[in-house]
């Protein structure tokens, strides 16, 4: 009886084609949607996707299919996405690109990109602009595809994807956009023992918004049963079933493999390891065509024929010859693109590892000189990766260390910062092993190390780089090198800063002093300029003078624009006058605008909408914000300096109460993912906005910002926001021992007397919660601030107009109020104007002046309303309830809440009376006089009897009623 290979059948998966199918409705709705496939290696994912696939297609979507190359994490980089847009260049055109063909040449070099050379990658800024920059091409260029018709896009095999594939993947899944688009990812769940880069990978994703993992489990005594009939063309005896049942665990590759290994009928004399079983077929096949197999395992899963033709050195039609047999064998298929793939990787990881020692480094050494000889053998752009990992596999040190610099190139010719450094760490392994290594690449040991610090910091890996610059440290000579010390110095002091750990100014104090005193120059300088640009947040004064002593030498030596970036960056720290720094850095824009250099112009915008916002020009401030970031994204660096754009125009968003819009671009800044505290700010506005609005994700967002402050080092300008943001936390959730605890922190904090744009929204949280609580102690520090802290724009004399109201009693509160409500109507930000009406109405309430607590109350509810402040129209509401407010949105005094009855009780309550001695004043029954009291209490959404005598005093709910007119 003849065995098929494979199984026709899709067995006992109906529930997860279901769930795919229903992603896919989803997907059709405009509902982002990605959907995690894990399970064990040969439990059948790629058959269940090869059916849902061809369902998709059938219902009128388009499927994209690519898949990670298993050659590790400084493999090929974003290998199953160039797969998946060369068929889409292939199918659509080069139009389909839209003009940005060069852009997309990274992913596809047939676009045009010119090959990497051996030329050192140059040094880049903080960040990874230029990939973030390809990342929204990407993501653009899938919703225009999905525009058209749904779009199913798979990616196999992620447990071997390099780290620029999931970032890229990561990106796809937080950006969350609006569109037709299925992301299906499939992943070996027995690969990931711990530490694997893929299990934070995936928790990481399971917190994104549209997001559902479904599990393959292996198949049951059935499933087993109708696979084995479908391969033998009858029904199985049950003991063949229940044999191979037990052998297999209903894995269903292993079943069509053991139904090909033992008797046709009986599946008997079944292999004893899962080795044998695997290599069973293999050994069936003639010697030519395993030969031909163990050569191909060499060049991986996939493999073209004009390369194995080369690295086997066979006759035509002898290869082909061994290559139909293995395909007759169904040990080998062809693929889409017309090349071979084995039919399983277990198959080929079994032939693999059958390999003898020597055998495995010649067949790899083949691989690699048959590449490089002829690049052409592997898809455009896959040559430097290759050749370097077969190298490497082939033990041939020298060779290696060439082609992992060589590939490093290439890897950042592609935006793969994290290959780049992978490569050039696996360069710095192999300089030990490598007696001639300097020669060879051309530079020094330590030149080596700061490349790899460069792309370290690059990638974002800025744990790793800080460990580089400790190294490299150790390595340089300051005495011989002093400039190559102190860039080492500057870079490391700027990472401690971004990771919390210091401030960085004993590294940069370090690095200026070798600096000063190293050799006259440009290179001298650029490193003063970039030192002065870093302790601008730390010491302005001093960061000014290391400005004028690089200023000296820039001048003699042409550099003057090396100083622009400094100069604009020291326009807006330390004591200055903003509207002359506005100026200022307009003058500054213009000069960068006319040399070119886009990176100063964007920075300029940066500080542009910055200093606008703190005068309190919220529109102007967004708009240099949104031109900014039009300006930052032409140029590719809207994900490093142009990000802090982003921030910044959610700031003036929020302030002008286009919460709507805020909350887009807080969106849009968190797809960025920035490394470090750079992505600080628009976390903390995010999570500000969230409480504010009472959305049920705040608690996550602010817990996730709130971390930072556990860090043994924060900027003051973003410690500040967030001692502001713990206390407003608190008081949201009434907790008044956490609100307390925050707040004196708070206070305490030595930096907020130097920095009264962040201080005085801190010390109106911290006033807030002296009030609620009635902490006179708190109270006092924060008066004592605010005495002397300068209140110089609209928005900081606001928050001391305010500060001062929370602080005022008797007879001084009211009219410190209106004046708080003044202050905000100047300032123009509808939010905290609200807040206030809402304290003065409280206020007026208390003093009996029931038309300005109807007006307050009204206006203070629109407010809320027009935001989406669900928090704050819900407190409107109750303090409308309990003053005796019939509509607040018509203006005027309604029916009181109390009736005269409760209205005694209540006095009697307030003076502190029990229910029999009330009943026994009022002449009432004990019961009588405790239904009174709940109904009170339930009028007054309180909890007891003391909240109940508080509210009334405060709302001034004990006075008698004034006689009807």
């Amino acid at each position: 009886m003849t065995v098929r290979a494979a199984s026709s059948v899709l067995v006992g998966r109906h529930r997860e084609i279901a769930a795919l199918r229903d992603a896919l409705g989803r997907a059709r709705a405009g509902e982002p949607t990605t959907v995690l496939v894990g399970g064990e290696a040969g439990v059948g994912k790629t058959r269940l996707l090869e059916e849902f696939a061809g369902r998709a297609t059938d219902g009128a979507a388009r499927v994209l299919v690519g898949q990670c190359l298993e050659l590790g994490e400084a493999g090929l980089p974003f290998a199953p996405f160039a797969a998946a847009l060369r068929a889409v260049l292939r199918a659509d055109g080069p139009e389909v690109f839209a003009g940005y063909e060069a852009e997309f040449a990274p992913l596809l070099p047939e676009l045009g990109r010119a090959a990497a050379t051996l030329a050192a990658p140059r040094a880049v800024a903080l960040g990874d602009a230029p990939r973030g920059y390809l990342f929204d091409l990407v993501a653009e260029l899938f919703q225009r595809l999905a525009d058209v018709r749904p779009l199913v896009l798979i990616i196999e095999d992620l447990h071997w994807a390099d780290r620029s594939t999931r970032d890229l993947i990561g990106f796809l899944v937080r950006a969350a956009r609006p569109g037709r688009l299925l992301l299906v990812c499939t992943y070996r769940t027995d690969e990931l023992q711990r530490g694997h880069p893929l299990r934070p990978f995936l928790a990481e994703l399971d917190r994104a918004r549209g997001v559902q993992r479904v599990e393959l489990g292996r198949l049951d005594r059935d499933g087993t049963a109708a696979i084995l009939a479908d391969l033998l063309g009858a029904e199985p005896p049950a003991r063949a079933v229940d044999d191979v049942h037990e052998r297999t665990q209903g894995n269903p590759f292993f079943i069509e493999e053991l139904a090909v290994a033992g008797d046709p009928i009986g599946c008997a004399a079944l292999p004893e390891t899962l080795r044998d079983l695997l290599l069973a077929r293999v050994d069936r096949l003639p010697e030519p065509t395993q030969r031909v197999l163990r050569i191909a395992a060499a060049g991986g899963t996939r493999f073209a024929h004009d390369l194995l033709a080369e690295v086997a050195g066979l006759p035509e039609a002898d290869l082909e010859d061994a290559l139909r047999a293995a395909v007759a064998a169904q040990l080998v298929v062809v693929d889409r693109d017309g090349d071979y793939e084995f039919r399983h990787a277990l198959v080929r990881e079994a032939v693999h590892d059958e390999l003898l020692p020597g055998e495995h480094a010649r067949l790899h050494a083949r691989f690699a000189a048959a590449i490089e000889a002829q690049p052409h053998l592997v898809a455009a752009g896959r040559a430097p990766a290759e050749i370097a990992h077969h190298w490497h596999a082939a033990h041939d040190h020298p060779r290696a260390l060439v082609a992992a610099r060589i590939a490093a190139c290439a890897a950042a010719d592609r935006y793969a910062y994290a290959e780049q450094r992978r490569l050039l760490e696996r360069a710095l392994e192999l300089w030990e092993l490598v007696p001639d290594a300097a020669d060879l690449l051309d530079m020094d040991h330590l030149a080596l190390l700061e490349q790899t610090l460069d792309a370290a910091v690059t990638a974002g890996d800025f744990s790793r780089a800080i460990t580089l610059t400790r190294a490299g440290l150790a390595e340089v000579d300051a005495d011989a090198a002093p400039l190559r010390a102190a860039r080492l110095l500057n870079q490391r002091g700027r990472l401690m800063a971004l990771l919390g750990k210091s401030d960085g100014s004993r590294e940069l104090d370090e690095a200026y002093r070798l600096a000063a005193g190293g050799p006259s120059g440009v290179e001298r300088v650029r490193l003063l300029a970039d030192i002065a640009a870093h302790l601008v947040k730390i010491d302005p004064q001093k960061a000014a003078r290391v400005a004028a002593e690089a200023a000296t030498d820039a001048e003699a030596y042409g550099e003057d624009l090396a100083l622009l970036h400094t100069r604009i960056a020291l326009l807006c720290h330390g004591e200055r006058d903003l509207e002359q720094g506005l100026a200022e850095l307009t003058r500054a824009e213009t000069v960068v605008r006319a040399s070119g250099d886009a990176t100063g112009l964007v920075l300029a915008r940066v500080y542009q909408s910055d200093v606008l916002c703190e005068l309190g020009r919220y529109a102007e401030s967004a708009q240099a914000a949104e031109a900014g970031m039009a300006e930052a994204r032409r140029v590719g660096i809207s994900r490093s300096t142009g990000a802090y754009l982003l921030s910044n125009r959610a700031e003036a968003l929020i302030a002008l109460g286009r919460w709507d819009e805020a909350e887009a671009v807080c969106v849009e800044a968190a797809r960025i993912d920035l490394s470090g505290v750079t992505g600080l700010h628009w976390l903390q506005l995010g999570a500000g906005l969230r409480l504010a609005r009472g959305h049920p994700g705040a608690d996550e967002l602010v817990d996730r910002a709130l971390t930072f402050l556990g860090r043994p080092y924060l900027w003051p300008n973003h410690r500040l926001p967030l001692h502001e943001l713990a206390i407003e936390a608190a008081l949201a959730t009434d907790d008044k021992i956490e609100a307390v605890r925050a707040a004196r922190v708070a206070v305490a904090d030595e930096s907020l007397p130097q920095l009264p744009r962040e201080g005085w929204p801190v010390l109106s949280a911290a006033a807030r919660t002296a009030a609620r609580v009635g902490d006179r102690e708190l109270a006092a520090a924060v008066a004592a601030l605010a005495t002397d802290l300068p209140a110089r724009h609209p928005a900081a004399r606001a928050h001391a107009a305010q500060v001062t109201a929370l602080l005022a009693v008797g007879d001084r509160a009211l009219p410190a109020w209106r004046a708080a409500v003044d202050a905000w109507r100047v300032d123009g930000q509808p939010y905290p104007l609200g807040r206030a009406l809402l304290a003065l109405a409280e206020t007026a309430a208390s003093a009996g002046e029931r038309d300005e607590v109807s007006a307050a109350v009204t206006e203070a509810t629109e407010i809320a309303r027009r935001l989406g402040a669900t928090p704050l129209a819900e407190a409107a509401a109750t303090l409308a309830r309990r003053v005796g407010l019939r509509g607040t949105g018509q203006g005027g005094a309604g029916a009181d809440l109390l009736t005269a009855r409760e209205r005694e009780v209540l006095r009697l309550v307030a003076e502190g009376h029990s229910n029999s001695r009330i009943a026994e004043r009022l002449f009432i029954s004990p019961k009588t006089a405790s239904v009174h009291v709940s109904r009170i209490i339930a009028k007054l959404d309180v909890t007891n009897r003391g909240e109940a005598a508080a509210l009334a005093h405060r709302l001034g709910l004990l006075a008698e009623p004034a006689p009807p007119h």
